[in-house]
């Protein structure tokens, strides 16, 4: 298990900005996400989907730490994809590359991958 402790204050957020990893672009300000543990299956990054017919038909990747944002008007910059089984995930505006993570239409908290 990776140690986040040096990315993470004492209230459990986020101690310094948030950028998509491939571009840079600034997605959180620090202490404006919470730390937490969650499993979650994210569909890798920049794939195609494998058969015509199936509409999750993607690999995935289990992750269990994320950056929880409670209002999705705190990001500085975030791309939402359209809804599947009560999620969007979430891309950078910028380069439109992801999921980075999703967004739970029930409880209205975003969920960003470390």
């Amino acid at each position: 298990m990776t140690d986040y402790a040096e990315l993470v204050d004492e209230d459990s957020k986020n101690k310094t900005d948030v950028k998509c990893d491939h571009c840079g672009s600034l997605m959180l300000k620090p202490a404006s996400a919470e730390f937490t543990t969650v499993e979650y299956e994210l569909p890798l990054a920049r794939q195609k989907r494998q058969t015509a017919d199936k509409e999750d038909d993607f690999t995935r990747e289990t992750l269990k730490h994320f950056w929880m944002v409670k209002d999705m008007y705190t990001f500085e910059n975030i791309g939402f994809s359209n809804t599947v089984n009560n999620r969007k995930y979430l891309i950078c505006a910028d380069c439109e590359i992801g999921p980075v993570g999703y967004h739970d239409l029930e409880t209205k908290q975003c969920y960003v991958a470390l």
